[in-house]
């Protein structure tokens, strides 16, 4: 998967997939990217956040 590598302290992924990916429901793409299932995070991580996509919707596949 392209995208680019962040490193962050806490926070949670709906704030990183609105200011990366202009859209914050998108959380679940840089979730899936990373093997995560909670939004949000402990401690220092370094993530993989996807490409822009703008057409990738941020519903959940069931």
């Amino acid at each position: 998967m392209s995208g680019q590598l962040v490193v962050v302290a806490g926070g949670n992924l709906f704030a990183l997939a609105a200011q990366y990916l202009n859209d914050a429901t998108q959380w679940i793409r840089i979730a899936r990217a990373n093997g995560l299932s909670d939004p949000l995070l402990l401690g220092v991580n370094t993530l993989v956040i996807p490409s822009l996509n703008p057409t990738a919707g941020g519903g959940i596949a069931v």
